[in-house]
C-alpha cells in the first residue's frame, strides 16, 4: 500500500503519524527510502522474534517463519515471494534474513519455512554460517512438531549441489521438526520451479495456518508494510544500458588482463549503494554459434522455442542460451539426445563427467561430439542464460547515472584454441563502445558501509577484489567521512597490475586512505600476499578491530578469503592472548556485529 492512500481506517497509525510519515519520505532519496525501510523491519523482526501479544494478554498464533540465507539475492527473493504469496493468501508471516535471527526463538516456532542458497564447495552463504553452525551444536533446541519445508538454490556446475539446503533439512529433521513438504533443489534456472514449489508448499502450511488464526480470532496482527521505490528494471526486466568505457587496466606485460567498464544509467530509475553487484546479460560469440550450427548441419533460420519466445536457433543460441559454462546436466540430456554412447558411458560416471565438463565449455562439447539432432532438442537440452554479477565499482553518490565494473577476463588455452569466459569475453573483446548491454543491479545487505561516517574501516582487496573498494573509497570521499581508512591490496606485479594505481595515490595524498599495503608476489624471490602483509601489520589491525573497525574482505573465496581468515585467527591469538578457540568466536562476534564482511567468489 502506498503511503499516500494510507487512512486512519486502514493503517493502525494515527492520521498525524501518517502525515509525519508521508513528510519524512517525501524528502528521502530511494536509497535512503530503502536504508529506513530495512531499520524498520529489522526492529519489526525484533518484536516478533521476541513474542508478540494480543488483546488482554492473549499469545498471537504463531505466523510462517520464513528464514532466507543469500549469497548473490536469489535465495532472498524466493523468500519475498514466498512472503508475498503466503500474504495474499490472508496468512500471517515473518520474513528474516538468518543474520538477523535470534537463534532463542526457535523453540517458540512451530511453521518454518528456510529458503537457502549454497556456494563454493558445499558451503552456506555468509549470513547462513551462524544458524547452520547453531543447529549441528549441542545447542540445538529441540524441534518436536514443528512443521518445515525447504527450498534450496545451487548451481549444478558444483559438485556439491544444494549442500547447504539439505544440511538444514536434515538437522531440522534430528532435532524433531516434520518436513512436511518435499524440499526443491533448483538450478540456476530456478524461477519457474520456485513459483511452483511455493504454491505447493503454502497449499501444505494453509490449513493449519488458518486454522489457528480463526480459533484466536481476538488477536489482529496486520503489521504495515513499508513502502520502498524500487526499479521497474530487474533480472527478469534488465535494463538496456549503454557501455560507454572499455579501458584495460593492466600492462602489456602482465599475467592478467583487466579490464574498467563504464555503463550508462541515463533513463533508468536503477539505484545502487556502496557493496552492491551489477547483473550483466551477454551475447554468445557468433563466430562459435555459427560453428556448432554448421557441425550439426542445423539452418540458423529454424524457428525454436525458448520459454514463451519463438525465434530462430541462432538468435536463440546467440542470446539465450548457456554455451560457455559447462555442467552436467547438459551432458546428459546431449548424449541421450544423440545417444552418443562415449557421453552415454561418461554421464554413468559422476566424477568422471566433472572431470570432463572442467576443461570443456559447452561449445566443446558439442563440437567435439557432431550429431543429428533437430533445431528445438537442441535448444531443449541447455539452460537459459544467466546473468553474471560483478561487484559494482563506484558509488552513486560521486558517478551519478553511470556504473563502473572491475571485470577480469577469463582466457585459457585447450583444444589447440583460445577461449574466453562467457560475459568477460564478451565486454573484452566483442561488445563495442555504444553497444547496450542487459543489467540489473543486485543489492548485498550483508557488505555494507558502517552507518557512522567516523567508524574505521580496513579493506582486503587483491585483484578484481579492489572493485567495491573503490565504490566505499568514493562514497566515503563524498560524504567526507571522517572514519579511518585501511586498504591492502595485491597482485602479481608493481609495474602492470597495480590497478587505480593514481586513484589510491591520489586518496593517500588527500587524506582520506589513511594506509595503503600492497603486495605485489612476483616482485621478490619469495611470493608475498595480502595476508602475509596483514601478519606484517597484525599489532595494528587488532588495535583498529579494538578500536571498532570494521574489517572487509573481497576477492577469491577459496584460496585469498580463507588464508586472510587464516592470518586474522593469528593476529588476534598474537596480539589478542587468545586460544584457537577464543580466536574464532572473536572473529564470530565481530561478524554478529557485521564488523566482518566478505564479499567472495
Amino acid at each position: 500500500m502506498l503511503l499516500g492512500q494510507l487512512s486512519a481506517a486502514a493503517s493502525p497509525l494515527s492520521q498525524e503519524q501518517v502525515q509525519k510519515l508521508q513528510g519524512l519520505v517525501a524528502e528521502l532519496n530511494p536509497i535512503q527510502q530503502a536504508w529506513v525501510s530495512g531499520y524498520l523491519a529489522a526492529n519489526a523482526n525484533t518484536a516478533a522474534l521476541a513474542g508478540t501479544v494480543g488483546p488482554a494478554g492473549a499469545v498471537e498464533a504463531a505466523p510462517l517463519t520464513i528464514l532466507y540465507g543469500s549469497q548473490t539475492g536469489n535465495a532472498k527473493a524466493v523468500a519475498s515471494q514466498l512472503k508475498s504469496q503466503a500474504e495474499s493468501r490472508g496468512l500471517s508471516v515473518k520474513l528474516v534474513n538468518m543474520a538477523d535471527y535470534k537463534t532463542s526463538a526457535l523453540k517458540k516456532e512451530k511453521f518454518l519455512t528456510i529458503a537457502v542458497s549454497t556456494y563454493g564447495e558445499g558451503e552456506p552463504p555468509e549470513d547462513a554460517e551462524a544458524l547452520h553452525a547453531f543447529l549441528a551444536s549441542k545447542k540445538a533446541p529441540k524441534l518436536d512438531g514443528v512443521k518445515v519445508a525447504v527450498i534450496g538454490l545451487g548451481d549444478t556446475s558444483y559438485e556439491f549441489f544444494c549442500q547447504t539446503a539439505k544440511d538444514f533439512e536434515q538437522r531440522l529433521t534430528k532435532l524433531g521438526a516434520d518436513v512436511i513438504y518435499q524440499r526443491a533443489d533448483l538450478d540456476v534456472d530456478y524461477e519457474e520451479q520456485a513459483t511452483q514449489w511455493i504454491v505447493g508448499a503454502l497449499d501444505v502450511f494453509e490449513p493449519d495456518l488458518k486454522a489457528q488464526q480463526q480459533s484466536q480470532t481476538n488477536v489482529v496482527s496486520m503489521p504495515l508494510s513499508a513502502s520502498v521505490a524500487q526499479s521497474q528494471y530487474t533480472k527478469q526486466n534488465p535494463f538496456a544500458a549503454e557501455l560507454s568505457v572499455v579501458q584495460k587496466i593492466t600492462g602489456r606485460e602482465s599475467s592478467k588482463d583487466v579490464r574498467h567498464i563504464e555503463l550508462s544509467l541515463d533513463g533508468s530509475d536503477i539505484t545502487y549503494a556502496p557493496g552492491d553487484s551489477l547483473g550483466v546479460y551477454f551475447l554468445n560469440d557468433e563466430v562459435l554459434v555459427d560453428q556448432v550450427l554448421a557441425a550439426l548441419e542445423i539452418s540458423p533460420d529454424t524457428s525454436v522455442t525458448v520459454g514463451n519466445d519463438t525465434l530462430s536457433v541462432r538468435d536463440a543460441l546467440i542470446e539465450k542460451l548457456e554455451l560457455t559454462q559447462s555442467y552436467p546436466g547438459f551432458v546428459e540430456k546431449y548424449a541421450q539426445a544423440t545417444n552418443n554412447a562415449k557421453l552415454l558411458t561418461l554421464v554413468a560416471d559422476k566424477a568422471q563427467l566433472r572431470v570432463y565438463i572442467e576443461a570443456r565449455q559447452i561449445f566443446d562439447v558439442i563440437l567435439q561430439n557432431p550429431a543429428n539432432i533437430e533445431a528445438q532438442t537442441l535448444v531443449d537440452c541447455c539452460r537459459k542464460l544467466q546473468a553474471r554479477l560483478y561487484s559494482i565499482a563506484s558509488s552513486q553518490a560521486e558517478v551519478e547515472d553511470e556504473v563502473h565494473l572491475t571485470v577480469g577476463l577469463v582466457e585459457f588455452d585447450t583444444f589447440d584454441e583460445t577461449h574466453f569466459g562467457g560475459c568477460s569475453g564478451y565486454l573484452a573483446n566483442r561488445a563495442e563502445e555504444g553497444a547496450r548491454v542487459k543489467v540489473f543491479s543486485e543489492h548485498n545487505d550483508n557488505f555494507r558501509l558502517p552507518a557512522s561516517d567516523e567508524t574505521p574501516i580496513i579493506m582486503v582487496g587483491p585483484g578484481t577484489g579492489i572493485a567495491p573498494f573503490r565504490a566505499f573509497l568514493q562514497e566515503r570521499d563524498v560524504r567526507e567521512a571522517s572514519g579511518d581508512n585501511w586498504l591492502f591490496f595485491g597482485n602479481p606485479n608493481f609495474t602492470q597490475d597495480f590497478l587505480y594505481q593514481l586513484e589510491i595515490q591520489g586518496y593517500v595524498k588527500s587524506g582520506l586512505l589513511n594506509q595503503v599495503d600492497l603486495a605485489f608476489s612476483r616482485d621478490q624471490a619469495q611470493k608475498i600476499y595480502v595476508q602475509d602483509r596483514l601478519r606484517e601489520k597484525g599489532e595494528a589491525v587488532f588495535a583498529w578491530l579494538e578500536k571498532g573497525a570494521h574489517f572487509y574482505v573481497c576477492g577469491d573465496a577459496n584460496r585469498m578469503a580463507k588464508d586472510v581468515h587464516q592470518a586474522l585467527i593469528d593476529i588476534v591469538k598474537a596480539h589478542g592472548g587468545k586460544d584457537d578457540e577464543q580466536a574464532e568466536q572473536y572473529l564470530k562476534e565481530l561478524r554478529s556485529q557485521n564488523r566482518y564482511q566478505k564479499d567472495v567468489y
